[in-house]
């Protein structure tokens, strides 16, 4: 057995030790620490995910693994995730995605922060990723492949579930809410995009940019389990709009919060129920 794969294993029989009684899981999502979209969700117990992942850059910036009910599904959420540009290694990354697969997940809705390149979008909306580009300039899978865990040259033809994101879009049409179905472009971040790079992202074809989605997407294909992702959109970048906008950094990071909390509030009206439905 390989070291990785061992280590997997290490991590998901630490966590199944921790299920609650008769825990059978399905779904796995992922949020970052600060967002409040849990609405419909009943927390039953919580761990650390630093007393789980081995990584000394996952422990320095450790989130809560939440065991959660959802109607009559049982959840397991990454309260809190790993970032590349906090120097959480790809594999790293990876790995926490893999520990998913070996407690039994079938499916993952990874939710992201996101800024929108294209003007027709705004801050305070959804994107719902059907597809992305990898501008990291890494990914989980470089290195020697555990068979095991997938393919050495995945396919990523149908990265975000074709189907999964249906429904998911039927769902924010049925409750009146926008559906800015998006490319999500991967980028390392954390440093903020220059008005030159939003308009080459937006040439390219990128509809929001973010910092995490994209490695645990890969994973994900990787090892076989179905991906949806929505992101709150909480930042404009629109080439040319960037450089004429004189507003502080103090006044930016307030609009910021603003669009965040009405993103938020639009997820936590559906998330429970894409759950549900998915």
């Amino acid at each position: 057995m390989s070291e990785q794969l061992k280590k997997i294993l290490q991590s998901s029989d630490l966590i199944r030790k921790k299920f609650p009684k008769r825990f059978n899981l399905d779904t796995a999502v992922i949020i970052e620490k600060d967002f409040d979209v849990l609405n419909g969700f009943k927390i039953i117990d919580d761990i650390s995910l630093a007393e789980i992942f081995p990584s000394e850059s996952i422990r320095k910036n450790a989130g809560k693994i939440l065991f959660a009910k959802c109607g009559d599904k049982d959840v397991i959420i990454y309260d809190g995730r790993a970032h590349y540009y906090d120097g959480v290694s790809m594999r790293d990354i990876g790995h926490i995605i893999y520990v998913l697969k070996y407690l039994g997940v079938k499916k993952i809705i990874s939710i992201d922060e996101a800024g929108t390149l294209n003007p027709r979008f705004a801050a305070g909306e959804l994107a719902l990723i059907y597809d992305h580009i990898n501008l990291m300039g890494d990914n989980p899978l470089i290195g020697k492949n555990e068979n095991e865990l997938g393919l050495r040259f995945p396919d990523m033809s149908n990265a975000y579930n074709r189907n999964t994101h249906d429904e998911i879009f039927s769902i924010l049409q049925e409750n009146m809410i926008k559906v800015n179905d998006s490319v999500y472009l991967g980028i390392t971040g954390p440093e903020s995009e220059t008005d030159a790079e939003a308009r080459f992202y937006r040439d390219i074809g990128a509809d929001v940019a973010g910092y995490s989605v994209v490695p645990e997407n890969i994973t994900a294909v990787h090892c076989g389990l179905k991906f949806a992702s929505l992101c709150l959109i909480t930042r404009e970048l629109i080439a040319d709009k960037m450089m004429e906008d004189d507003r502080s950094e103090k006044q930016k990071a307030k609009d910021r919060k603003v669009s965040l909390n009405s993103a938020e509030k639009k997820l936590s009206k559906v998330l429970a129920l894409i759950v549900k439905k998915i």
